[in-house]
C-alpha cells in the first residue's frame, strides 16, 4: 500500500516529533503549506510539503551552524 499523499497534523506532529498543536501553528503562520478539506475544514498537509519543509529546516540550520562556528574557531575568537 502507497504512503497517503496526505498527512494530519497529528501525522505531522509525529513526524518533526512535536505537539499537534505546535504543528497548527507553523500552518498558520504559513511555515507548512496545507490545505482545509471537507466540511468540517480538516488540515491536511501534503507528505512532498513537509518533506520540503524538513529539507528548509536542513538547510538553515547548516547556514546558521557555518555562522555560528563552535569549538577550535569560537574559543580562538574569544581570545
Amino acid at each position: 500500500m502507497p504512503a497517503p499523499r496526505f498527512l494530519q497534523l497529528a501525522d505531522v506532529a509525529e513526524v518533526l516529533n512535536i505537539s499537534a498543536n505546535q504543528v497548527y501553528a507553523l500552518v498558520r503562520r504559513g511555515d507548512i503549506p496545507a490545505v482545509k478539506i471537507g466540511g468540517r475544514g480538516q488540515w491536511r498537509v501534503e507528505a512532498s510539503e513537509l518533506e520540503k519543509y524538513i529539507e528548509r529546516l536542513y538547510t538553515e540550520t547548516k547556514q546558521f551552524i557555518d555562522s555560528h562556528p563552535f569549538g577550535e574557531e569560537a574559543e580562538d575568537a574569544q581570545l
